[in-house]
């Protein structure tokens, strides 16, 4: 399941830098706006302790975790929705991506330039909104024109869209992104079809300086406030303190570095899980002597569906999953124990498959 995150931001937000500790793709970093043009895009592992558990308990030939792509999107600027600074093409890479990373630099540094002179990120933050919001305040008068020639008909389903489109409209005319308009889930999936830049989920990254890094600052806290309303998670973390764990060679090594620094893991894991959850993905493993395997699915699907991220074929002849929950198998540490203590459930074609569920398909073909 192919679902990418793009990073955006003003020029030397840390963007690139970002990415380079997510794929270790080694993108382009330097001290001027557009140094990135073409998107980078980076295939990275979503890191999940699950996974250590399983192999300890499975003992696999080898184990395969799940993945999701991080896409690098040239700095915005002001004017990108009318063209500026390769604004097209920067919006319509946006575009092709399921979510926003939006980068907001919350450090003071006078080495690295700002490209409006000063650290704002209140400031950063609305410059990219706006261009957003604009580039889709035109898409959707476009769609508004297109939809005018059926509405005659009485077509119910152009009524919808045009409705939904209308309050759209409104909405971004006041300064307020699709996502934060309040739609019913049917609605919403009506407006997934409008392909909307503005509609994508969105997390906010500040970037910040050494210091802050554990308990963040008061640029930290300024972005909290400004985004209070909009239902989106705020994650800090210090882009050049991730670039020094990646150029860390050992395992120990790494984990003195983030002991000195009172941290836990790497702040990329927490970004790659949180960035997962924000396409809202559900993980669910196979588990044999071959091969211990993470798996994405999208929250909802149904056993058959999950079958069917493994291989068509699983899905067009679907009989039956055989189901293990991961704390269970865990707990009595093998499937025959898990049998034995009736926690092992054979689930149908309407079985809703749930995050951690541990999973064995029965189909003919």
């Amino acid at each position: 399941m192919a679902l990418k995150c793009g990073i955006v931001g003003l020029p030397n937000v840390g963007k690139s830098t970002l990415f380079n500790c997510l794929s270790n793709a080694k993108a382009q970093s330097a001290n001027f706006p557009f140094c990135t043009i073409e998107p980078n895009i980076g295939t990275i592992s979503v890191p999940d302790p699950r996974l250590e558990k399983l192999e300890v308990l499975v003992n696999p030939e080898r184990v395969m975790p799940t993945t999701m792509e991080i896409v690098d999107i040239a700095g915005l600027v002001k004017g990108a929705s009318k063209g500026e600074g390769l604004g097209n093409q920067f919006l319509a890479n946006i575009r092709e991506t399921d979510a926003i990373l939006h980068v907001l630099r919350c450090f003071d540094d006078g080495n690295i330039i700002h490209v409006d002179g000063s650290v704002n990120p209140i400031r950063d933050k609305e410059i990219i909104d706006i261009e957003l919001q604009l580039k889709d305040l035109d898409t959707i008068e476009k769609k508004i024109a297109s939809l005018a020639r059926v509405l005659k008909s009485g077509d119910k389903d152009a009524i919808k869209e045009n409705e939904l489109s209308l309050k759209i409209k409104e909405g971004l005319e006041k300064g307020v992104s699709a996502r934060g308009l309040d739609f019913t889930q049917e609605e919403r999936d009506i407006i997934h079809r409008f392909n909307l830049i503005t509609s994508k989920p969105v997390m906010y990254v500040c970037n910040v300086d050494e210091d802050s890094v554990k308990t963040g600052n008061h640029y930290v806290d300024e972005v909290k406030a400004a985004v209070a309303h909009e239902n989106a998670e705020v994650l800090v973390i210090g882009a050049k303190i991730e670039a020094d764990i990646t150029e860390l060679e050992t395992y120990d090594e790494r984990k003195m570095f983030l002991d000195e620094l009172g941290l836990d893991e790497p702040g990329v894991n927490r970004l790659i899980r949180s960035a997962y959850y924000l396409l809202n993905l559900y993980t669910y493993f196979t588990a044999g002597v071959k091969e211990v395997r993470a798996w994405t699915i999208r929250k909802g699907m149904t056993a058959p569906q999950a079958a069917g991220v493994i291989h068509t074929d699983f899905e067009k002849g679907f009989i039956r999953a055989e189901v293990m929950k991961y704390n269970d198998f865990t707990t009595y540490g093998s499937e025959a124990a898990v049998k034995e203590a009736g926690k092992f459930k054979v689930e149908g074609k309407e079985y809703v498959v749930e995050d951690g569920d541990i999973m064995h398909f029965r189909f003919n073909v």
